[in-house]
């Protein structure tokens, strides 16, 4: 099966793109413009491109940024509730990954934002499987929590750099900010 992987990063990258391609054909796709500041959407972006040039993996990348029309919306939905911000989050991203899958002729698409066990895992099952029927392409589910260990441990190994945060602002301060001063 051609599958289009949608990839957050090199190090979630790595044991899914390790475990699927040995039983299918895996193309990588790179659409993050939830990532910021930009210094940090650099950084991921230039760690992404070492590690899949390194393994000469197939890659598709979408460098699209809308910054302002991004944070415009993610902003409204953090007031209402940060699952709404992370809805509109996986949605964008996922969307992107389903039309560029069904352009390029594949037979499915999948994340690995399916991997780390901080994600919204039944939310992005769902928006996947939603997104399948309205663009007409398979949604590849697979849990892949189960390989997050062996991610972090191929990261730590290969010396890879490794965020904080998933990636927008928002969860930046989540993390480093909120409830810590």
């Amino acid at each position: 099966m051609k599958i289009l992987l949608h990839a957050c990063c090199a190090p979630c990258l790595m044991a899914p793109y390790k475990n699927l391609s040995e039983s299918h054909d895996i193309t990588v796709f790179w659409y993050n413009p939830n990532i910021q500041p930009y210094r940090e959407y650099l950084r991921r972006l230039r760690t992404f491109r070492e590690y899949t040039q390194k393994i000469g993996v197939k890659v598709i990348e979408d460098l699209s940024y809308p910054l302002e029309d991004w944070l415009y919306k993610a902003s409204i939905l953090s007031r209402k509730s940060n699952v709404l911000r992370c809805r509109f989050c996986y949605a964008d991203r996922l969307f992107k990954t389903a039309k560029k899958a069904k352009d390029l002729g594949m037979d499915a698409f999948t994340t690995t934002l399916l991997l780390a066990p901080y994600q919204k895992h039944e939310m992005v099952k769902e928006i996947g499987g939603s997104i399948a029927s309205r663009v007409g392409i398979k949604f590849y589910y697979e849990d892949m929590r189960k390989w997050f260990d062996e991610s972090e441990k191929m990261a730590r190994n290969a010396g890879i750099y490794r965020q904080g945060y998933c990636g927008c602002v928002f969860s930046e301060a989540d993390r480093y900010w909120r409830d810590k001063i």
